[in-house]
């Protein structure tokens, strides 16, 4: 949760030399320039106090938000006021942080957020067995941690329940988790849900692209790139390709590596963007860098065509190891134009690629 920045008050003044009066000329010629140079001094001085100014308030801002409120004489009344449904509500889709940061507060949110503090270390646990970090994986004993943080009111464990609900085959089980996830606010749960929807038989994309949205302009990047593609196909929403190429393009500068390809695509074809080889050969090459098989593909392809047979080469190989066995028959035809060291080079440098990380 990100915390209110108050603005620091300056408690420096400026003050100016008052000229006095006097008969000699060149007294007051005198005063003239003391005045100038002291007028300077100040104005350098306030230079460097707000410099100063502006590293303190880092420094000022970073105490606990009770000691903010008592600095400023607001009270825990206000705060206090506010009902424990209500802010257990707000506090739903909190991280530790945020929740040890909004317990700070005043006695009454330490209390009412207690439960969602103890959801945490269930949450905590429930990963572990999922994942098998520091323990022997588990799946019944992670949904039931999971289980016990979604009943003290986590939405994020409410969304790693469903997820395990849904990938056992207990959709409807899933499905009503993400809903009081996605109720609550919560982007993730949202997404799931619209995504549930959509695999639904019968489908409903009408009640999909509902949550979708709310969970794009949340700012959830796998949502936007959800909701593009309904836009583009016309899935529960009329077709609109310009909406499309711009919740794709969001999704994409999120770091999505799906939703750069497609980007790369509608600067391609000219498909809702305004057509510009140069824009997508760079999405092409950072979905491409990012590990998707596709785009090394057609990365490579382009290479290839520049006259680039090395670099061309390596991309092909990627593409090819990652299943995609038109690359291989443009691969092979260029490995038979290199020597036997380049192929190991190649072979090498395939061996010891690493995807750049995405975000998402």
């Amino acid at each position: 949760m990100s915390q209110k920045i108050w603005l620091n008050r300056s408690d420096n003044h400026r003050y100016a030399a008052l000229p006095f009066r006097s008969s000699n000329g060149r007294e007051t010629e005198r005063n003239r320039r003391s005045e100038h140079h002291v007028r300077s001094r100040r104005s350098g001085d306030c230079r460097e106090y707000r410099e100063s100014s502006s590293r303190r308030s880092i420094r000022l801002c970073s105490r606990p938000a009770a000691a903010e409120v008592e600095a400023r004489g607001l009270g825990g009344s206000e705060f206090a006021s506010l009902p424990d449904d209500i802010l257990t509500k707000i506090a739903a889709s909190f991280r530790y942080p945020e929740l040890q940061a909004a317990s700070l507060v005043c006695k009454s949110w330490s209390r009412a957020l207690r439960p969602l503090r103890e959801s945490m270390l269930f949450l905590r646990w429930g990963k572990r067995y999922k994942h098998g970090h520091g323990v022997r994986a588990d799946l019944e004993k992670a949904l039931d941690s999971f289980l016990k943080g979604a009943d003290r009111g986590s939405t994020l464990a409410m969304v790693d329940a469903g997820l395990i609900y849904w990938e056992t085959g207990r959709r409807d089980e899933g499905m009503a988790l993400y809903r009081r996830a996605a109720v609550l606010g919560d982007p993730a749960g949202q997404c799931n849900l619209a995504i549930s929807y959509l695999k639904a038989e019968p489908s409903n994309a009408t009640e999909a692209v509902k949550w979708l949205y709310q969970s794009s302009h949340a700012g959830y990047v796998r949502a936007q790139y959800q909701l593009a593609l309904c836009l583009h196909q016309g899935q529960g929403v009329d077709r609109d390709l310009h909406e499309a190429a711009r919740w794709y393009l969001k999704a994409a500068e999120g770091g999505y590596v799906r939703a750069m390809y497609n980007v790369s695509l509608c600067y391609s074809f000219g498909e809702g963007l305004t057509r510009n080889h140069r824009l997508a050969r760079k999405w092409m090459k950072r979905a491409a860098d990012r590990g998707h098989s596709k785009a090394q593909f057609e990365h490579g392809l382009f290479l290839f065509s520049e006259g680039e047979m090395m670099n061309a080469v390596v991309y092909l190989e990627l593409a090819t190891r990652a299943g995609e066995t038109a690359a291989s028959h443009v691969r092979d035809v260029i490995l038979q134009q290199l020597s036997v060291s380049s192929r190991v080079h190649v072979t090498s440098l395939a061996d010891n690629w690493r995807a750049l990380p995405s975000p998402v």
